[in-house]
């Protein structure tokens, strides 16, 4: 298998990483696990403590980012061009709002240290919840992207 050109992107090695396209370019790969998913209002804040508390293990764990965030232009004006909205891909209720959230890691690998380091923690341990999850898991979209641009100022 050989190298794969990206026209103006640089290109892919063998064992899937982004390189450079020049050498003056400073390209640093990240790897992200993203989530959209919709949360009832009324137990939003409850999210937002269970959210809290999973962005600092994360990061204890060696995540380089954590971020959720709250919709709050759900109807964006593209000016004609046809999308699909956040609501619409987390078929949100009237009474619920859409939650984006993801985690930054050094790369797929790393991301799996680090979700593995999470996953054992005995504050992960469903036995250990006092009460049920803020959101309905089945409704939550979820997915690793590995980087083919990435700007930092």
């Amino acid at each position: 298998m050989g190298l794969v050109r990206l026209k103006y992107l640089g290109k892919t090695g063998l064992n899937g990483t982004f390189m450079p396209c020049c050498p003056l370019c400073v390209c640093m790969e990240r790897y992200v696990d993203g989530f959209v998913l919709p949360v009832p209002n009324e137990k939003l804040d409850t999210y937002r403590e269970m959210a809290a508390e999973g962005g600092k293990m994360w990061i204890e764990h060696g995540a380089l980012e954590y971020f959720e965030g709250i919709g709050d232009d759900m109807e964006p004006d593209m000016d004609g061009m046809p999308i699909q909205t956040f609501p619409q891909l987390a078929e949100t209720r009237d009474d619920e709002s859409v939650v984006f959230a993801f985690v930054v890691f050094e790369s797929r690998e790393h991301r799996d240290e680090v979700n593995a380091k999470v996953m054992d923690n005995p504050a992960m341990d469903p036995d250990s919840f006092d009460e049920e999850m803020p959101f309905d898991s089945e409704r939550m979209a979820y997915g690793g992207f590995r980087s083919i641009v990435s700007r930092e100022n």
